[in-house]
């Protein structure tokens, strides 16, 4: 346990810091699978629409660093060949 009044304080931003990257993360996620899900219903205009409602949240978190660039980028890749692929 932290015992001087620094690390005390650093566990407190910690526990919010993890909260925040965990909701941002969530996020992420769920807009992954709006994609995924219009592109496996094979509804291509909600796909464009879901994908590009996806691309700037990935791009943000990963200028947050809460999701690596390559991730980003392989992420961003993969879903717009799915959707690429509905034409």
């Amino acid at each position: 346990m932290a015992n001087s009044p620094q690390a005390r304080k650093r566990a407190r931003q910690a526990i919010k810091r993890r909260a925040r990257n965990a909701s941002h993360r969530s996020q992420v996620r769920t807009y992954i699978k709006r994609v995924v899900s219009a592109v496996d219903a094979g509804d291509a205009g909600a796909a464009n629409t879901a994908l590009a409602d996806a691309i700037p949240v990935i791009d943000r978190m990963a200028d947050k660093g809460i999701m690596h660039r390559n991730k980003a980028a392989r992420h961003k890749s993969r879903l717009t060949s799915k959707v690429n692929s509905l034409a």
